[in-house]
């Protein structure tokens, strides 16, 4: 008889940029439960979101497909009904399909607050779910605590009590500790550490001091920009301990010997440096992203190879012995096929129209080596070598001064 395909879990954060975790070198991260688990996974040191913004990247999961090729070219566009989604491949090879958390890719109404109760009541319709089995969930709203719930089970949205990564948490490994007679793919999408920083967390979670905190040398000192982002920072890192501590309740309730189990973010978030903030920036601190995953029998340990969000399905579906479809641009991140010198696409389809992010859409990719990125009509704005300047202190792109 042969052996039953792997569980599959995927756990997306908001915002939670790939430096700042403890397993990362970040002295300010508070992470035990990722730094344990990152001791006996696989840490993809080099990972970055292909669109460093919530749908953009939410849609590529989902689809395989890069912005705006899977049908969301804009911020309020949804994820068209008839999407080939991986929940949907997963499901007509014998996967249980169950998805917990924040959407983000229902159709919205662009004239309501971005935070608040409207997104976060709004009901999704089922044709607008992506083709889970299980779905429970809001659209969004960044209502970091005592969210509303609404899907399969629960026809209209009820309010849970509780830190938004606890609720979610909780309720997916409830699920996962069910037990299945078919293989499952879960997939957990949390807002934290999304804005807004200074929504409480749970009271044991301690809070840091502005002025203790290490900022990357490319944060400029001395004035605004250094005080907003100590300030932004003291509440992020409080949202990332919580959020930690949640995600590690989950992977108690997980068999890992017999769980594919990946843990990312959307983006990341630009915390001053380069005087810049928010996410949608080219920049390394907006599209890296955390990247920590064990499957059965893999060899714990690092790399450095870039890899990326795409990367995501295309693994997934080789977890269930199935082939990509054409047009999906991931790699498997389970063997070597993606290499050393690879070259990941990058871009913004267009820019939402919000304070502090990137105001304009832009193209480009990424190496190990280095980093292009270009203006809409092929003009080059940055190129950063990445071997001799990590920091990203000299644009190569720039005319000389």
């Amino acid at each position: 008889m042969p052996a039953r395909r792997p569980d599959i879990l995927w756990i997306v954060t908001t915002q939670w940029r790939g430096q700042a975790c403890g397993f990362a070198g970040d002295p300010n991260a508070r992470t035990p439960a990722l730094d344990a688990f990152a001791r006996r996974a696989v840490v993809f040191a080099q990972a970055v979101s292909n669109h460093p913004f919530g749908p953009f990247a939410r849609a590529l999961l989902l689809t395989g497909r890069l912005s705006p090729a899977n049908g969301v070219a804009d911020y309020w566009d949804p994820l068209p009904r008839n999407s080939d989604t991986i929940a949907r491949r997963l499901a007509a090879a014998g996967y249980v399909t169950a998805f917990f958390g924040k959407w983000h890719l229902a159709p919205r109404d662009p004239s309501v607050p971005l935070v608040g109760d409207t997104h976060a009541r709004q009901v999704v319709a089922p044709e607008d779910r992506g083709g889970f089995e299980l779905w429970e969930g809001f659209e969004s709203g960044f209502q970091l605590n005592d969210p509303w719930l609404h899907g399969t089970h629960l026809p209209q949205p009820v309010q849970f009590p509780g830190y938004q990564s606890d609720v979610l948490c909780a309720r997916a490994a409830a699920h996962l500790r069910g037990g299945s007679e078919r293989p499952r793919f879960t997939y957990v999408s949390l807002e934290a550490p999304h804005p807004p920083y200074a929504a409480p967390v749970p009271a044991d979670i301690a809070a840091q001091d502005p002025a203790a905190l290490m900022l990357a040398p490319n944060v400029p000192r001395g004035g605004p920009v250094e005080a907003e982002a100590r300030r932004e920072l003291a509440g992020y890192y409080r949202h990332i301990a919580a959020t930690d501590r949640a995600i590690g309740a989950l992977l108690a309730a997980v068999d890992h010997a017999s769980t594919a189990v990946f843990i990312t973010s959307a983006h990341g978030d630009m915390h001053g440096a380069h005087g810049l903030f928010r996410k949608g920036w080219p920049h390394e601190e907006s599209i890296r992203v955390p990247l920590v995953a064990s499957w059965p029998g893999c060899v714990p340990g690092g790399t450095d190879t870039p890899v990326a969000l795409a990367d995501l399905p295309t693994t997934a579906l080789a977890l269930a012995g199935l082939p990509a479809p054409a047009g999906w641009i991931g790699c498997d991140l389970m063997s070597c096929a993606y290499g050393d010198d690879r070259r990941i696409p990058l871009s913004m389809p267009s820019a939402p129209p919000f304070p502090k992010q990137c105001p304009h859409a832009w193209d480009g990719f990424r190496t190990r080596a280095e980093k292009r990125i270009a203006h809409p009509d092929g003009r080059p704005w940055l190129h950063f070598d990445l071997t001799t300047d990590p920091g990203e202190q000299r644009n190569l792109a720039a005319p000389p001064p």
